[in-house]
């Protein structure tokens, strides 16, 4: 593993990754930040703007360039560059030009830094961390999404309001893509042990509105202001935090799957738990019937995708 050195690269500075560092440095979570972007000037822009803030937060320091050497000794890198989903875009629509990118992009991150953990939050999240994973030759513990992380942060937002708790305390997942096929894990959602069901406000059909609007909410976002980034940023934020501070949090995150209830050689998010070491282990949820088949369906949508990139 790479030294303990604290530093997070985030490479491409538009609004994801702009936010996510504005994001990190509010936490406090790295000693170093870096943007790397092929555009110096913004690169520049958004660098400067961090720095004027580090009176307030001076535990940090904010660099940046053009250069994938500025990777050396990065504990963490976070992977935003890429093409933009616009109004009426999928996420997948986005694969051709995005794994191109990719090609070229991981190699270059490699030369410079062999030992980090390579976290990817370009979409499509799912395929593009499987090819970083190829492309960069690191073991699956280090190569890995953000997948449906905030998917699931929006979900337990809405069933929060629904249920009238914070979601801090709902404990329900969205797995499988960080997209159209995407599935709740209706069988163990809870509140305090409590199954949903078991609640007075538990209605099937507005538990389906529910994962209808958490399924869209990134096309909603999009419609109205053409972007999402706060909420990811401080997804991102959150899951740099947990690695670096050896936490062994669990988050809905987009790894390689072996034997995943049947499930094998594709990224789709399941439960992990991780640490400085990057995924220590994939929690087995007991999906049921239903649930198994979605996360097969989903798996076949990716497994298509990925014939045709290769």
């Amino acid at each position: 593993m790479a030294k303990r050195t604290g530093k997070v690269a985030i490479i491409g500075a538009g609004f994801v990754g702009s936010t996510a560092a504005y994001a990190l440095l509010i936490e406090g979570a790295a000693s170093e930040i870096t943007l790397i972007d092929r555009h110096l000037q913004k690169a520049e822009g958004e660098a400067m703007d961090l720095r004027h803030g580090l009176q307030f937060r001076a535990d940090s320091r904010v660099t940046y360039g053009t250069s994938y050497s500025l990777c050396r000794d990065a504990e963490i890198i976070v992977v935003c560059a890429g093409a933009h989903q616009e109004k009426g875009e999928t996420r997948l629509d986005l694969v051709k030009k995005n794994a191109a990118m990719f090609r070229e992009m991981i190699p270059s991150i490699v030369k410079h830094n062999k030992d980090c953990i390579l976290v990817v939050v370009s979409n499509p999240v799912d395929i593009l961390a499987r090819l970083a994973l190829t492309y960069s030759g690191f073991p699956a513990s280090r190569v890995f999404g953000t997948g449906t992380m905030l998917d699931t942060a929006r979900f337990r937002f809405l069933l929060g309001e629904r249920f009238g708790v914070s979601p801090e305390s709902v404990h329900a997942y969205i797995l499988g893509e960080h997209g159209d096929s995407s599935f709740p894990v209706w069988s163990t959602a809870n509140i305090a042990g409590v199954p949903l069901r078991d609640f007075r406000q538990y209605d099937k059909r507005a538990m389906e509105g529910i994962y209808q609007q958490t399924k869209n909410a990134a096309y909603e976002v999009i419609a109205r202001k053409g972007a999402t980034y706060y909420a990811i940023g401080l997804a991102v934020a959150r899951l740099v935090k947990a690695i670096l501070s050896d936490q062994n949090m669990v988050f809905a995150l987009s790894a390689l799957l072996k034997g995943y209830h049947g499930v094998n050689g594709i990224c789709l998010s399941v439960p992990c738990v991780v640490n400085r070491e990057g995924i220590r282990e994939q929690i087995v949820m007991p999906l049921n019937a239903e649930e198994k088949k979605k996360l097969k369906k989903s798996a076949g949508v990716m497994k298509g995708i990925l014939r045709g990139i290769n």
